[in-house]
């Protein structure tokens, strides 16, 4: 590798050494608010180097990575996930008497791997990435042992990511059998005069779809999503409801491009019936919901399927659609999830609804943010999640995805029933007298108080202003010739 490669992959780089001097630390000295510190001048530190890459042009790491804007935003946005989800986590750990620290080195970890991720071109770097970010959330999600269902929650993932992996790998195997390469832009050589795609060549295919399926939790591999969201501390679940499954989505969305799957009815008519299928079982799963942490789990799996509309559009527009619709939704599931861990005490998460019964009289403001976060989601306008909507119709309209687009406007109304129902229960008069005020320590202030405010002036800035968004979106995208040239 030359010096500009190093230079390149300068993010990762960075993140892997705030995990061997984190290591070294704790090794000495256990401390939980060094290694925050630590963590957190890592995330920063690795986004401030992306700005050394943002006017480039792409760049190839042969064979396995390419760096372009693409790659450079999602990365980005990763690590200012990962930032404010570290935020969450030292006010959420800092009343708890576990041990705390290797929590972040996990964090950091599983940050790397989504990061591999968006920038591979290759399968192994693909399995890599997928591996480090997997293995990561395995001990992340049950960290908490002592929590009645952690150790269900993390058995869960443990078994069901195995058994993806398997597909995945098999898969890989098949496709590598059929074309005689792993690399994306090999195998979009291979397949590019093909009407159709040979049986073991699309059985490949198919089965890495399924690995891919279970990472974003889509149906039919959903089940997992709720029982892991409601076992996992809160942060954690803010993590895998974002980061995890936004460097998949950008990995899903440079293999397709490079190979132009869309051009293939098998593969299209598949995508369609799991985007409907996770649409109405995420919409209808979450009305019977009684838990807070599993009607946002059910909310996801819905996400995902309306990303779905945007990503079958195959085009430019359609990338741009997903990627907004990515920064509203992260921007809304940490704010929430900031909201469930700000509540929450040593023992348990506050994920009942009788937790927020009252909420609005007791602490006005955290219910004042919540409720944003909620009719964001919901996709009420003046708000960040409204404009990503807008933005995933158009995108459907405008290649006349017309079934597609009609079930999200319809599943839309479905769902404004259960948020709704939350910021119901959070305006019911309290059975109790108003909580006295609990004066936090400036650390844990600015780490919760202020992250959440910062997530709600981001959140209505981007409902009221989105043009500065989309205009970055555009921008970074130009460098990126299979996303232009759809």
């Amino acid at each position: 590798m030359s010096q500009t490669d190093f230079l390149y992959l300068m993010p990762l780089l960075i993140l892997t050494f705030a995990v061997l001097i984190s290591m070294l630390v704790i090794a000495a000295w256990r401390n939980h608010k060094i290694i925050y510190v630590i963590t957190a001048l890592s995330f920063i530190a690795a986004f401030g180097s992306l700005f050394e890459l943002r006017t480039t042009t792409a760049y190839v790491i042969e064979p396995m990575f390419v760096i372009d804007g693409f790659g450079v935003f999602y990365i980005g946005m990763i690590l200012l996930t990962s930032l404010l989800v570290s935020m969450l986590s030292y006010a959420y750990f800092e009343q708890r008497e576990e041990r705390k620290e290797e929590y972040y080195l996990l964090l950091v970890l599983a940050t790397l791997g989504a990061c591999v991720l968006v920038i591979s071109t290759h399968f192994a770097s693909l399995f890599l990435g997928l591996e480090i970010l997997s293995i990561s959330l395995y001990a992340l999600i049950p960290y908490l042992r002592t929590r009645p269902r952690s150790d269900e929650a993390g058995i869960k993932y443990l078994i069901l990511a195995a058994f993806s992996s398997a597909f995945m790998l098999f898969g890989m195997a098949l496709v590598y059998y059929s074309t005689g390469t792993m690399v994306f832009s090999g195998l979009a050589q291979s397949i590019a005069g093909m009407q159709e795609l040979p049986l073991l060549l699309l059985t490949g295919i198919g089965m890495m779809l399924i690995g891919v399926g279970f990472k974003l939790g889509i149906v039919p591999f959903h089940m997992w999503t709720p029982d892991v969201y409601e076992g996992a501390p809160a942060p954690v679940t803010a993590f895998i409801a974002t980061v995890s499954k936004g460097g998949v989505l950008g990995l899903l969305i440079r293999f397709f491009m490079e190979v132009d799957g869309f051009r293939y009815p098998v593969l299209v008519t598949i995508l369609t019936i799991v985007a409907i299928a996770s649409m109405f079982a995420g919409n209808l799963l979450a009305l019977m919901q009684k838990n807070v942490k599993r009607i946002l789990a059910y909310s996801s799996i819905s996400h995902l399927g309306y990303i779905l509309v945007a990503f079958m559009a195959g085009n430019q527009m359609g990338v741009e659609a997903i990627t907004f619709y990515l920064v509203a939704y992260f921007i809304t599931s940490v704010g929430a999830f900031g909201v469930v861990a700000m509540l929450s005490d040593k023992n348990s998460d506050a994920e009942l609804l009788e937790d927020y019964k009252g909420l609005l009289w007791r602490r006005p403001w955290t219910a004042a943010v919540f409720s944003a976060m909620l009719l964001s989601l919901a996709g009420i306008p003046l708000t960040a999640g409204f404009v990503g909507k807008f933005y995933i119709i158009a995108a459907g309209i405008n290649d006349q995805l017309w079934l597609l687009v009609v079930m999200l406007v319809l599943n839309s109304v479905i769902g404004l029933y259960y948020y709704i129902k939350i910021i119901a229960v959070m305006f019911q008069q309290p059975e109790t007298e108003r909580e006295p005020i609990i004066r936090l320590r400036p650390s844990i202030y600015v780490a919760s108080v202020g992250t959440l405010a910062v997530l709600a002036l981001l959140l209505v800035y981007v409902g009221v202003y989105p043009t500065g968004l989309v205009q970055l979106i555009q921008n970074v995208l130009v460098s990126v010739p299979e996303i232009v040239a759809k």
